[in-house]
């Protein structure tokens, strides 16, 4: 990365996040709209716990980081975000769509716990973050609601969280195949309708990979009914 006079502007990545999202679809559209847990690990030469001290006593953090999935050596002056259904045009900095100049995200997150491993140094645990598996981190910062929350500003076209959510349907037979602990997450991220905003086609079933699952379902009458669930294997694909 370069400034206006030619100089390079250094950027490390200090960091990848361990989610239950290996591939975009299924990732919440904005941070904290489910609390999904993940952990952030340090790469080696940041694995140190003198610079995680003090951190335990913030409960929430603002992740710096790349989409690394989504650059582009151009860029677009407009975008169509999703909750304008696609069809209508705005700023690209009046978004938070991740084709941009700069590929950058920001998340706020909730800190869930600070462990400290032989392996991999200080891990983070987290809640509430839309970062795919894999995803780097530039920058952890501590929350300070004093500052950072705004709770009557302006939200422009997305003046409110999005629309009411789908009823969610899950066979207890099919709801067994996931491990406790991310069921919850599971039933929070259909209830949000993962889809893009512009399909609405009742017979369609959509594969959405959540953790080591391929989960399987349609959306019919605002309801979203759960068909099949397996688990991946890397060699063959899905198992039962």
């Amino acid at each position: 990365m370069r400034d206006s006079s030619g100089q390079t502007v250094p950027m490390k990545i200090i960091a990848h996040i361990e989610s239950l999202f290996p591939e975009k679809f299924g990732i919440p559209r904005q941070a904290g709209i489910v609390d999904t847990p993940a952990r952030i690990v340090f790469e080696p030469q940041y694995r140190v716990a003198e610079a995680v001290r003090g951190i335990e006593g913030f409960d929430y953090l603002w992740l710096v980081w790349l989409f690394s999935e989504a650059q582009r050596e151009d860029w677009s002056p407009t975008v169509r975000p999703p909750r304008l259904g696609g069809n209508e045009r705005v700023g690209v900095f009046a978004s938070r769509s991740p084709f941009r100049p700069n590929p950058v995200g920001l998340s706020s997150v909730r800190l869930t716990g600070v462990e400290m491993t032989t392996d991999s140094g200080p891990v983070l645990h987290v809640a509430g973050a839309d970062l795919m598996d894999g995803t780097p981190i530039l920058d952890i910062k501590p929350y300070l609601p004093y500052t950072d929350s705004h709770p009557d500003a302006r939200s422009g076209f997305a003046p409110q969280a999005a629309e009411r959510l789908l009823d969610v349907d899950i066979p207890q037979s099919i709801i067994v195949r996931i491990p406790l602990g991310e069921r919850q997450p599971l039933v929070d991220i259909l209830a949000h309708d993962p889809r893009p905003q512009y399909h609405d086609d009742p017979e369609r079933v959509y594969g959405m990979k959540f953790g080591r699952y391929d989960v399987r379902f349609r959306v019919r009458d605002h309801r979203v009914e759960v068909v099949e669930v397996c688990r991946i294997n890397s060699a063959t694909g899905c198992r039962g």
